[in-house]
Formats: structure tokens, C-alpha cells, sequence
């Protein structure tokens, strides 16, 4: 929020309540009303009834916010982003909250509806102060130029979106449906909603960032359950240990798998092994009749 829009900001608050206040304490606006409703322009000038009936149309919420919708996201899908869309949303939720609280609480006729000449027609069962026709001109409009990306494209939007915005409440005072200071306060009205977007931009950036996350893992869930799921695989026992086979020629016995416990016949026992105990061996008897080991003695006293 520049210091300039801030400035605008607070000039057309002040502006939105001076025509309040002009209104509640029936002053020289209201005889404008009065005079603007006896005058009845549209049949002064009967010939622009039919245009004006069609242009009316660009301040109604709901073809102005297809259109306008359409467009914007025509450019969400070109760049990529919610924001333009979500700009708009925030808006349009604005405006109704806004205008629709303004009407609702103000309760004033229209011109067709009143009751008393003269009077400010406040409190009763009406729902037309502010303009909704004006104020939604104002912001739908007034969005495109919002979101301008180019000061040359802000300057045109700029000036089409007033254009429509004039146009739109003028044409409701010819045709009879507003009092002036009702458009007076619909221009208002829109006007505070586009000056104000700046504060609401954080809440819009977490809102996309929190859109775009959630879009995100929904898809990759829904990629997950379209993929097959592949079938447990078969565990098969582990296959006994084949006994090497001798070469032809070799008469030596084919070479068995070792098995805890066991020990192959003439195999060296390892250096772990324990090797059995066997006795000491006993000198045999010559066959001569002699120890074995021992020498031929002479005879005692021959030399």
C-alpha cells in the first residue's frame, strides 16, 4: 500500500460517509434525488431506453463476472498462477460483504417505491443504497486494470473501466432504479474495494501457496492408486548344495559339501580341532627274544 493509495483511500472513506451523513440528515442531496426522479429522464430521451437497457447489463454481478472470470483464467492457465483469479475472488467477496451489509442495514426505497416527497426513504424495506449496479461496475471493471502488467496496459484498462463504471450508474439514474446519492455511493464503494486489495495480497499468496500444495497431492495419490500393484513374490526354499562331479580319469572320490559335525574320511583335522588322546606305546618283544632298541650285550668278563 503506496503512501498515494492510502491517500485515495482515506479521501473516498470520507467521501463514502459524507454521502451517508447527507442522506441520514436529508439535506440538499436528497432534493437533488427528488428532482432527478420527477425529471424522469428516460422519458425525456425515450430513444436510448433500448441501448441503456442492454448496457445496464455490464454492471450486473453475474454476466460482468463470467466474463471477467473467463478472461482472468485465460491468464492463470498462460502464467501459471491463481493470483488473478483469487484477486478477483477476494474482491467480489468484498463487495458483497460490504455493499450488501450497507443495503441491508439503510433499508432505503427506490424512487419508484417512495412514500413520502421529500423524504430520505432510510430504514424501511428497501435495498438499493448503495448502487450494487455501480459498485460492482467499479470493482469487475476496475480488476482488469488492478491487474495490468504494463503501465500502458494499466492506463487503458484504466480508463475503460471508468468509462463502464460512469456509464453503468448514470444509466441507472436515467432509468429510474437509483436515486444520484445511491450512485454516488455505489462509485464509492467500489472504489474503497480496489483501493484496499493491496492489504489483502499476504492472505491471497497463502491461500495459493495452500491451493497449489493441496492440487499437488491429490495428484500424486490419484498417480499412485492408477498404477498396478505387483503380486508378492514367491519365496522358494534355498536349493541344496550340488556335489562337484571328478574329472574323467581322476580316480579321486568326488569332493562332498561339509557339514557342521562331520568329518570327511583322511581329511587333516584344522588347528581348532581337538585331536583324540591315545597311549603311550609298549616296546614289543623282538622276535630274537631281544628288546626291541637294544643292542647285542657281550658276555660279562670276555674281552
Amino acid at each position: 500500500m503506496s503512501p498515494v493509495r492510502k491517500a485515495l483511500f482515506g479521501a473516498t472513506a470520507m467521501f463514502y460517509t459524507a454521502i451517508v451523513a447527507a442522506v441520514l440528515t436529508t439535506s440538499s442531496l436528497v432534493r437533488l434525488d427528488w428532482q432527478m426522479m420527477f425529471f424522469r429522464p428516460y422519458k425525456q430521451w425515450p430513444e436510448l431506453h433500448p441501448f441503456l437497457d442492454w448496457f445496464v447489463v455490464l454492471g450486473q454481478r453475474g454476466p460482468t463476472a463470467v466474463l471477467i472470470a473467463a478472461w482472468l483464467g485465460w491468464r492463470s492457465w498462460r502464467q501459471r498462477t491463481l493470483r488473478p483469479l483469487l484477486v478477483m475472488g477476494t474482491a467480489l467477496l468484498l463487495l458483497n460483504v460490504t455493499v450488501g451489509a450497507a443495503k441491508l442495514g439503510m433499508g432505503r426505497e427506490g424512487p419508484h417505491y417512495a412514500n413520502v416527497v421529500g423524504s430520505n426513504e432510510m430504514f424501511l424495506t428497501g435495498d438499493i443504497f448503495p448502487s450494487g449496479h455501480t459498485a460492482n461496475a467499479v470493482v469487475t471493471w476496475g480488476i482488469l486494470a488492478y491487474l495490468a502488467t504494463t503501465p500502458r496496459a494499466r492506463r487503458i484498462l484504466s480508463v475503460t473501466a471508468a468509462i463502464f463504471a460512469l456509464g453503468v450508474g448514470t444509466t441507472t439514474a436515467y432509468l429510474g432504479t437509483h436515486w444520484v446519492s445511491d450512485v454516488l455511493l455505489g462509485w464509492a464503494a467500489g472504489l474503497l474495494i480496489l483501493l484496499g486489495l493491496p492489504w489483502f495480497e499476504p492472505l491471497i499468496a497463502r491461500a495459493e501457496v495452500r491451493i497449489l500444495t493441496t492440487r499437488d497431492r491429490l495428484r500424486a495419490r490419484m498417480a499412485a492408486a492408477r498404477e498396478p500393484r505387483l503380486p508378492d513374490p514367491v519365496r522358494y526354499p534355498a536349493p541344496e548344495p550340488a556335489v562337484a562331479a571328478p574329472p574323467p580319469g581322476d580316480r579321486r572320490p568326488a569332493v562332498e559339501p561339509a557339514v557342521a559335525g562331520r568329518v570327511r574320511p583322511g581329511a587333516r583335522p584344522t588347528p581348532g580341532e581337538r585331536r583324540p588322546h591315545r597311549a603311550a606305546s609298549v616296546n614289543r618283544a623282538h622276535p630274537g627274544g631281544r628288546p626291541s632298541g637294544d643292542h647285542p650285550s657281550r658276555p660279562v668278563g670276555s674281552h
